[in-house]
């Protein structure tokens, strides 16, 4: 199945050993990730290529085709730098797998000069794949300059690329979990469409009564499959006041007494017939049908269900659900731009692009194309850029509204990083899609996934 990453949805590390090879990180240290003095801006006629790699280029349709069309504007402003966008490298490298691409491109001297990291790798991708801490690059006062402008980037998003008080990359996309629904659907079964659930209690009861009125699926949750991976876990997670790792980073806790009741809400859902048992993949082919009642899913897909409604059904989107009157607690998916040149013309070349894809004229086509939330959270209200787009698309605005909620996705720590999440999610699959027992299937992987921390 191909993964969804919005990411949005999924991380498919297919090359798990690449991971924890070369111990020691490969190329420069994060001591000597840069240049003693900014590098020098490039000559009206001084040429220079660079590679860029998404995994946005992953996925036909409007992902590519919007990221295409901003490379394209960037060349017409920057005359003297060529970009060749690629997705990630390798067999090894399919959907969002840009840290296992990196890394081997790193190992024979060929990494690209700009890559898309998530922001669920940082901790793995800063201490092994050493990309330029920015303020090296250019100087911390470009760094704050690139993040503020006339519309800045949301303080909530600002540093979530930074590690050690260095800044490694610039927050590219991302976005929360939203729950999208069918108004059609909702109607059918006698609910309001005006006012859809906003607890997990109440998604469970319209999902019911929209399954039995109508044959529908009732709601899916893209949070609880091994494919899916952490990133919206660790929201249901939070909002349920619980944590996958401690907060001096020691200690694993997914299996807690928190973290266990958000999987068992989860679980119930599937045995009560609330939610069906289907892939990452089905469940959103049965949305864009028209035969799903509810997906909480990242907002990176409106742009694809948007398409797949149109003239069909009315789709809509709501916040989060939460657990009763404690507020949801949104986590971000998405990722980074992070720059790897070692060359300084290279690494000018880089910051521009860098700078480019984050900044307004950027994030009104990233926006208004895709559904990710505008990091510049300015422009939805500036004629100038996406008031008029955000006024004719609603949907938008539940994103919007949990931002000043947000809490980052974490990085789980060490090189041993991608087996531990693994064994997480797939505990968490086998207790919500299999019927295992929640604390015990919980408990054994958190015990493994234990072991394989840094020591």
């Amino acid at each position: 199945m191909r993964s969804l990453r919005r990411p949005g949805a999924a991380l498919v590390l297919a090359a798990a050993a690449l991971l924890s090879a070369a111990c020691g990180g490969i190329g420069a240290t994060a001591a000597d990730s840069g240049a003693s003095a900014p590098v020098p801006e490039l000559a009206p006629n001084q040429h220079v290529d660079i590679t860029f790699e998404s995994y946005n280029l992953s996925t036909a349709g409007t992902w590519t085709n919007t990221v295409n069309d901003l490379l394209a504007r960037f060349q017409r402003k920057y005359p003297n730098i060529t970009v060749h966008g690629q997705p990630p490298q390798g067999a090894g490298a399919a959907g969002s797998n840009t840290v296992s691409s990196v890394q081997s491109q790193l190992m024979v001297g060929k990494a690209p000069d700009v890559a898309q990291l998530t922001f669920g790798d940082l901790d793995y991708a800063v201490t092994k794949l050493r990309p330029k801490a920015l303020e090296d690059l250019v100087g911390a006062a470009a760094v704050k300059n690139a993040l503020g402008g006339t519309h800045p980037i949301h303080e909530r998003a600002r540093g979530l690329a930074a590690m050690n008080g260095k800044t490694y990359g610039l927050p590219y996309v991302f976005s929360t979990p939203v729950l999208f629904y069918n108004a059609d659907l909702f109607r059918k079964a006698g609910l309001d469409p005006d006012k859809p659930p906003s607890t997990w209690a109440e998604v469970q009861q319209a999902a019911l009564a929209i399954k039995k009125a109508t044959g529908a699926g009732g709601a899916y949750v893209d949070c609880f499959t091994k494919v899916s991976g952490d990133w919206c876990l660790q929201s249901v997670i939070r909002s349920a006041g619980g944590r996958v790792l401690s907060p001096d980073r020691k200690t694993l806790t997914f299996a807690d007494g928190p973290a266990a009741d958000a999987v068992t809400m989860a679980q119930d859902m599937v045995k009560s017939g609330a939610t069906p048992d289907l892939t990452q993949a089905q469940a959103t082919e049965a949305m864009g049908r028209g035969q799903l009642g509810m997906f909480v899913e990242s907002s990176a897909l409106q742009g694809t269900l948007q398409g797949q409604s149109a003239g069909k059904w009315e789709l809509r989107a709501a916040p989060e659900p939460s657990f009763g009157s404690r507020p949801a607690v949104p986590t971000n998916s998405g990722s980074g731009l992070f720059v790897f040149s070692s060359d300084p013309a290279k690494q000018r070349a880089a910051w521009d692009l860098v700078t480019f894809l984050t900044s307004d004229e950027a994030y009104t086509q990233i926006s208004s194309k895709i559904g990710y939330l505008p990091l510049r959270t300015g422009l939805v209200n500036d004629p100038a850029g996406l008031k008029p787009w955000a006024d004719q698309h609603p949907l938008i605005k539940p994103n919007l509204a949990q931002l000043n909620r947000l809490e980052p996705w974490v990085s789980l720590p060490g090189d041993n990083y991608v087996q531990m999440r693994d064994l997480m999610m797939q505990a968490v699959e086998n207790a919500v899609y299999r019927g295992a027992d929640v604390r015990a299937t919980l408990t054994a992987a958190q015990q493994r996934a234990q072991e394989l921390m840094p020591k």
